[in-house]
């Protein structure tokens, strides 16, 4: 394996924004590559002839830094490192961990020739100060764990499906790719990413106190991936199982668990009518491997994993996306848009079935408009179906 895998298209994201007046801010679950992301940058600065003394490098989860946990010292630590005649770079990792880190970061903002980077694993940190200080003075680059093509990188195995069901049922945390031939070590990793996720950027940030509780809620997301889910549905189901919940209570969680980018929401549309529905919404987990560990299992539901890949994936490319409602009770799996053009997709394991095919087609067909339509399935072959293109996964993940 590669010691490090590049994230180019991270790193290019970044490297538009450079010496801009613009905060940079790179949020996404833990361990998916945020601090790596920020030593390649640095690394790519270094080859375009930026000085050591340009640069600062805080990680606010290293005990070296721990007294820059005080907003104050934070600032003077940055300010005092400053150089007067030339650019300097200042990275801060896990910013969130320091109190009122907003001040700092405001007051940082000011000084001139100052560009700055900082990371979260948490959402919370852009809905509240940093927002009101900072408004339209951001720019936010969501991350992810490894794309299919990025986990082909960092692996040996040359099989292409072999390598696929790997990356779908072990998930793409990049370190976890070091395990990929131990399950046991793998696991014990997933379960630590997740257990630290949840008592520092659930529990702590949002001041909640039941970690059964918050279990409960993920293993439910995790058990019903590509399916309507609402906070009274998962209640009345902890309550029937003996654990009396209210909905405002599980909507606490839910948010929460979204906030520290655990899970992703997708509202629903309606194609024909072009307005947002308030009805039910479907969640996405962060990284497949991390929901199997959840459920402690693997080969489980193949449909509504590749899924959740494929919405992943539409992500890492730029697309907003929902679940389109395209009329007489039929659904699209995603209406994505980017560049002020729209895109539909369909998801299926496979279509070989010719009844399945034409459940599939269906939703598409019934979207009037000329927007580009595609199926994707496991099947090893590419077809047009009246104007919708069947296009295999692992050639889709791969840029085929």
């Amino acid at each position: 394996m590669k010691k490090y895998i590049e994230r180019k298209a991270y790193l290019d994201q970044l490297a538009v924004w450079r010496e801009e007046e613009i905060i940079k801010v790179v949020t996404g679950v833990r361990r998916c590559g945020k601090s790596t992301l920020f030593e390649l940058y640095i690394e790519r600065l270094k080859a375009d002839g930026v000085a050591d003394e340009q640069i600062i490098f805080v990680n606010l989860e290293d005990e070296d830094f721990s007294e820059l946990l005080d907003y104050k010292k934070l600032h003077e630590y940055v300010k005092v490192r400053m150089l007067k005649d030339k650019w300097t770079y200042v990275f801060i990792d896990e910013i969130q961990n320091c109190k009122e880190y907003e001040r700092a970061v405001s007051s940082l903002y000011l000084k001139k020739n100052l560009d700055i980077y900082i990371t979260g694993s948490n959402a919370h940190m852009l809905s509240g100060e940093l927002a009101t200080k900072l408004t339209a003075r951001y720019i936010e680059i969501d991350m992810l764990t490894f794309s299919f093509a990025e986990y082909s990188e960092a692996v040996t195995i040359s099989d292409k499906r072999e390598r696929f069901y790997q990356y779908m049922n072990m998930g793409a945390f990049p370190f976890s790719t070091r395990f990929a031939d131990n399950s046991l070590a793998h696991s014990q990793y997933l379960e630590g990413i997740f257990n630290t996720a949840l008592v520092k950027d659930v529990m702590a940030r949002e001041g909640l106190n039941d970690i059964t509780l918050v279990k409960s809620i993920a293993s439910f997301l995790a058990s019903n991936i590509g399916s309507p889910v609402s906070a009274k549905k998962i209640a009345d189901t902890l309550t029937s199982n003996g654990r009396p919940t209210g909905s405002a209570t599980v909507d606490h969680y839910l948010s929460a668990l979204t906030d520290a980018y655990l899970f992703y929401k997708v509202n629903r549309y309606d194609i024909k009518g072009k307005i947002h529905l308030k009805s039910e919404g479907k969640y996405y987990c962060c990284d497949t491997g991390l929901r199997n560990m959840i459920l402690g299992t693997t080969n489980r539901d193949i449909g509504h994993q590749i899924e959740n890949i494929v919405y992943l994936e539409l992500l890492r490319r730029g697309y907003t996306i929902n679940i389109g409602k395209s009329g007489r009770g039929t659904e699209v799996d995603f209406v994505a848009s980017r560049d002020k053009k729209t895109e539909y997709y369909q998801v299926s394991a496979s279509v070989l079935d010719e009844n399945t095919l034409k459940r599939e087609l269906e939703p598409l067909g019934q979207i009037k408009d000329n927007y580009p339509k595609f199926l994707i399935t496991l099947d090893d072959f590419m077809s047009d179906h009246d104007g919708i293109q069947q296009v295999n996964l692992i050639d889709w993940l791969s840029g085929i």
